[in-house]
């Protein structure tokens, strides 16, 4: 696991000289502690024949595989083609086999020699044989150009900024700050996105002249031009026809091997257990594969509603792993500027305040951990998925009943607790007349649009562009339309909400620690498996996740098979109405935030009123308006 950066241009006034080099690398020490690495090479110009574009490579290394003889940048046999890489490439034994029967010589046991000669070979096409989690950057000196590439969900982050005669690259974007001469300009469009989802979607960053590559694409920058392209998609428009059982069995297989590629490691390995089903079952197919005990790690609160401490004990006590549980009482004053600090633009999803506290818990013990993400939008756990079977049925009823159901009546019931049923009940209601699609927005936005249109001031409003950022997840929905509502909702996740929000929650608050996570359900095919598989086998009477238990129930306590979903979050809602309260009222509502003229000012204080009264839960709102405000003077202020 490492941090990456470099440049490319193709002329002279652009180029990045050593020290610019050392400091871009050097902002993401905390992704590789081990040691750091560079190559460059200045803009060449050859009359008659095309100029050699300049490029430089940087490289912060967290050793995990062939200690010893793995550093970075690395090289083919004759310094043609040149690499930096952040990831684990789970398959890199069968394809080294493969590529020594085709005569590539190698000077390592690392899987990024293995990325190199696989390119040379594939070009642009071998990023579909990596099995893996990976962010590359590739510089092929014959043909003057360079290749950038991510993994299939989006696991490891990859920025990149084109300006005129040159591209940057970076995992992080704090390592294109270190670039002197470039404006930083905040780019409305991805603050209205971030309010509505409380991420910034690919391929926008908070920045208007930086992106994101998005997940399964890779991009080649040559000749001053940048072309980028998907490699892979999930098969989402496919109708099932495979027997029952033969997808249980294909789903043992495959999970079992996913598991067991991702044992691979010369340093201490672990996992989180959380005591949900997923982790869980991660776990119990460490203990049947690894060699010697399994070390698991767990937090808990001293919130009732947010603790599952007790539930990952008896699944460790049943499994007999090694396991260390960690209760704290989280400190926001302190850890939320860490977490803005770290993660670079506003991201307000609250459970990156657990996962912050167990990565840096886990790291004292271990250098990796596996993980059970992905479970939810693979197998239909996610409790929306419920409001979105019920929301099928309340479709067939009269048009103007659906509106009745809807009206602001039952908004004024009041629902204080965050995950109190009548919350949840007047967050489905209220958008049971819309189509699927939106009704589907409306539920998972923090401030759908009517909410956005009372928070935003006029001239806020004047300056946005005309774009729609419901727009992201309607796109995903469609893909995926004609397989069922929930099939469509699962599908969307996978494609928005996980690499978005979870991936970039895991990597950036697990890489602040130097702790690679490893997440076996999102092998790409596990993947293509369970987006293949008829709903019925997933999802029945109101419960998802039915094959995952049938399969492998039988290894875990059988309570973990009853138990309510918890979700891993933070008591948000409480810390908002008291000990947070002095600071998100002088944080939202002194001068330094109303003179932004973004928001208004009665509409941010009314929500702080109806919040701290119990009229309404605005706790993710609020947050997001927090962290929004923090990063602003963080990074844009300083």
């Amino acid at each position: 696991m490492c941090g990456i950066t470099g440049a490319v241009w193709t002329h002279p006034s652009r180029a990045i000289d050593r020290s610019v080099l050392e400091k871009m690398t050097e902002s993401l020490r905390h992704r590789g502690p081990d040691e750091n690495g560079y190559h460059s090479c200045g803009y060449r110009d050859r009359p008659p024949y095309q100029a050699v574009p300049g490029v430089a490579l940087g490289h912060r290394r967290l050793s995990i595989i062939d200690v010893d003889s793995g550093s970075q940048p690395m090289s083919n046999e004759d310094d043609t083609v040149w690499i930096v890489f952040n990831g684990e490439i789970y398959n890199h034994a069968s394809l080294r086999n493969r590529l020594h029967g085709a005569g590539h010589q190698f000077r390592t046991e690392c899987d990024t020699e293995v990325i190199v000669h696989l390119y040379e070979d594939e070009g642009t096409d071998c990023f579909r044989y990596l099995n893996g989690m990976f962010a590359i950057a590739i510089w092929d000196s014959n043909r003057r150009r360079l290749v950038l590439a991510r993994d299939r969900v989006g696991q490891k982050p990859l920025v990149y900024a084109v300006d005129s005669d040159r591209l940057l690259f970076a995992s992080e974007l704090k390592a294109l700050t270190k670039v002197p001469g470039r404006s930083w300009d905040l780019d409305l469009s991805a603050a209205d996105e971030y309010l509505t989802y409380q991420y910034i979607p690919h391929p926008n960053t908070i920045y208007r002249d930086v992106r994101k590559l998005p997940p399964a694409h890779f991009a080649v920058y040559q000749d001053g031009r940048l072309d980028i392209q998907s490699y892979w998609s999930p098969p989402l428009c496919e109708e099932p026809t495979t027997p029952d059982l033969d997808y249980q069995e294909r789903l043992q297989e495959l999970l079992r091997d996913s598991v067991r590629l991702r044992l691979q490691s010369e340093v201490p390995l672990g996992a989180f257990l959380s005591g949900g089903m997923d982790s869980s079952v991660i776990v119990a197919l460490m203990t049947q594969l690894a060699q010697g005990s399994v070390k698991t790690f767990s937090i808990g609160f001293s919130a009732a509603d947010y603790d599952e401490t007790h539930y990952a004990r008896r699944v460790a006590q049943h499994l007999e792993t090694e396991h260390e549980e960690f209760r704290v009482e989280p400190d926001c004053m302190e850890v939320l500027p860490q977490l803005i600090r770290q993660f670079d633009e506003p991201f307000a999803d609250s459970s990156a305040v657990p996962t912050w506290y167990l990565s840096e818990m886990t790291r004292r013990h271990v250098t990796v951990a596996l993980t059970g993400d992905g479970g939810d939008e693979l197998f239909a756990g996610y409790q929306r998925y419920r409001a979105v079977d019920w929301g099928g049925w309340i479709d067939l009823l009269p048009r103007a009943l659906r509106r009745l159901l809807a009206g602001p009546l039952w908004q004024r019931l009041p629902g204080q607790r965050q995950r109190s049923i009548v919350r949840r009940a007047k967050r489905f209601l209220a958008s049971v007349a819309e189509p699927p699609a939106r009704r589907y927005i409306d539920w998972i936005a923090i401030f759908n649009e009517s909410r956005r249109a009372e928070l935003y001031t006029d001239q806020f409003l004047e300056q946005l562009p005309p774009s729609d950022p419901v727009d992201f997840v309607a796109q995903a929905w469609r893909t995926a339309s004609g397989r069922g509502d929930i099939v469509a909702a699962s599908a969307t996740d996978l494609m928005t909400y996980l690499p978005c929000d979870l991936m970039t929650k895991v990597d950036m608050a697990s890489m602040a620690h130097g702790l690679e996570c490893r997440q076996p359900m999102l092998d790409h095919r596990v993947i293509e498996l369970c987006m293949s598989m008829p709903i019925g086998l997933k999802y029945r009477r109101g419960r998802g996740k039915r094959i995952l238990w049938e399969t492998f129930g039988d290894l875990l306590p059988a309570e973990i098979g009853r138990r309510p979903k918890m979700g891993f979050g933070v008591p948000l809602a409480d810390w908002l109405r008291h000990q947070l309260q002095p600071m998100l009222r002088d944080t939202l509502l002194d001068r330094t935030a109303t003179d932004r003229g973004m928001f208004n000012r009665e509409s941010v204080e009314r929500l702080i009123d109806e919040h701290v009264n119990g009229r309404f839960d605005h706790g993710y709102r609020l947050w997001s308006l927090l962290v929004f405000e923090l990063w602003m003077r963080q990074w844009l202020d300083a």
